[in-house]
């Protein structure tokens, strides 16, 4: 088994039993930003990247199993207990591989064909995900290879 498969797996077991905003099996969203990723390690990363916030795993845990690289941009990707969202956007950033994973996140997050509504509270959060997805992307322009 491969490293993306074993990424997989851990995933499917770790996201077992939840669901998203639009009531979906959870596993359907990082498969979907996994899709759009380039490289291996970046496809790996978005399959893993709400591992250690939503379920019990822990960063040591994905360093034991995927390396160091995997490890730091999963640990961008995770925030942090009381850190505001902003900042969290901004660690993601910092990261090639996260910003990377995050804008496509932030893509999906914002695909309203899969929400049943859209009442105030999901027209706040897409405004949300739209800044962050634009300054990511801004990022990207301003310092697209900042730890390659």
């Amino acid at each position: 088994m491969n490293d993306l498969e074993r990424a997989i797996r851990l995933a499917t077991e770790a996201y077992a039993g939840q669901t998203d905003k639009a009531g979906e099996t959870y596993i359907r969203h990082p498969l979907r930003l996994m899709s759009q990723m380039e490289t291996e390690t970046e496809r790996i990363v978005a399959v893993l990247h709400d591992v250690v916030e939503d379920s019990d795993y822990e960063l040591e845990d994905i360093e034991d199993r995927f390396g160091e690289t995997v490890r730091d941009a999963v640990d961008a990707l995770t925030k942090r207990d009381g850190e505001s969202y902003d900042d969290a956007i901004s660690r993601a950033g910092a990261n090639t591989i996260a910003r990377r994973v995050k804008i496509a996140d932030l893509e999906d997050n914002m695909d309203i064909t899969r929400l049943e509504s859209f009442d105030s509270d999901a027209s706040e959060r897409l405004e949300k995900y739209y800044r962050s997805w634009k300054r990511l992307q801004e990022m990207s322009f301003d310092n697209p290879s900042a730890d390659e």
